[in-house]
């Protein structure tokens, strides 16, 4: 697979993906996050129980979308950003904390010229820690 910066324009500190393991082209994907107690928004979330903000974590969701949906369209590769335009029927589960392995799964269930429809789990070890529907656009 290409790296993940020749997908996706988003660097540190607001990339929340390490690497994509998993692509089927317009299908699916798997997207990985070591979730280490060096992430920035540990140091005000919180300070003396450090847990992954769900947000974060539903980002990671949608960065790893985008890395399928730039794959999959290689004409977009570093000309087009993916914009997350909605998030349905989040649910947290379990907190995610530093030493988690977050797998994330994301499946494309709909789309339409440069509008996607996902389905979303983040999973460490066997437990689901997040389930979401969100979509998404390409910039035109």
């Amino acid at each position: 697979y290409c790296e993940i910066i020749d997908l996706i324009p988003h660097r540190y500190p607001f990339l929340f993906i390490d690497r994509v393991e998993e692509i089927i082209e317009n299908e699916s994907a798997l997207g990985i996050k070591n979730v280490t107690i060096n992430e920035n928004f540990f140091i005000g979330h919180f300070p003396d129980f450090p847990v992954m903000p769900g947000v974060l974590i539903v980002e990671a969701m949608a960065q790893t979308a985008a890395c399928l949906i730039s794959y999959s369209n290689k004409s977009l590769q570093k000309k087009k950003a993916v914009f997350l335009t909605s998030i349905e029927n989040a649910k947290f589960k379990k907190m995610t904390t530093p030493g988690n392995v977050l797998k994330l799964s994301v499946k494309v269930i709909g789309s339409r010229k440069n509008f996607y429809k996902f389905s979303g789990i983040a999973y460490s070890q066997g437990d689901t820690m997040c389930a979401a529907n969100f979509s998404a656009m390409i910039q035109s």
